[in-house]
């Protein structure tokens, strides 16, 4: 979304919420606008529209949304719907019942991704093969309902940063490799 494109969006806002609005100056008025173009530079504008106005529909008190609203907004928008934490376990157990123990990598490769990266490696399904039923239906899955809703809420969090946040993140992480790297093999 461009500067112009976020100035059309700040006169919908403008509009809805006139007494809010009221009292901002030029400047400030400016200040905004490069804000939420930067925010959300990588969005369609018709997207970031589209997600305002569900929050205008919305809202019941007197105050436009936040930066933070619109990008919750927008991911719910454009996120299918969610697999909880118990949907997400209970294709855990399924497979690990269908492991087989010489091929484990076939179950874990039909797993979503997102529930790949909470069990690390197709290893892990035959480790919870190797507990009682009673012991995977219980501490094995309330442990990995909470890795996956942690995992969700990274990957969430992440999805809403802003693409240069993002870049941050991916250049430390990209550094912090090299040197993790460097130090194992003594370079």
């Amino acid at each position: 979304m461009n500067k112009q494109e976020t100035a059309q969006i700040m006169a919908i806002l403008k509009a809805a919420y006139p007494a809010y609005y009221a009292k901002i100056s030029k400047e400030e008025a400016i200040v905004a606008v490069n804000l939420w173009a930067d925010l959300f530079a990588a969005e369609d504008a018709l997207l970031v529209a589209a997600a305002v106005k569900a929050l205008i529909a919305s809202k019941v008190d007197s105050y436009p949304p936040s930066i933070g609203a619109v990008k919750e907004k927008i991911l719910q928008l454009t996120c299918p719907q969610e697999m909880t934490e118990i949907e997400a376990w209970a294709l855990v157990a399924n497979a690990v019942r269908r492991t087989d123990w010489n091929h484990p990598e076939e179950q874990f490769k039909k797993l979503p991704k997102e529930i790949q990266a909470v069990l690390g490696s197709p290893g892990t399904l035959c480790e919870y093969g190797m507990v009682t039923e009673d012991h995977l239906n219980t501490v094995i899955a309330s442990n990995f309902q909470r890795s996956y809703r942690a995992k969700k809420q990274n990957m969430r969090d992440y999805a809403l940063m802003p693409e240069s946040a993002k870049k941050i993140v991916e250049q430390i992480s990209n550094a912090t490799d090299k040197r993790a790297l460097n130090s194992h093999y003594g370079d």
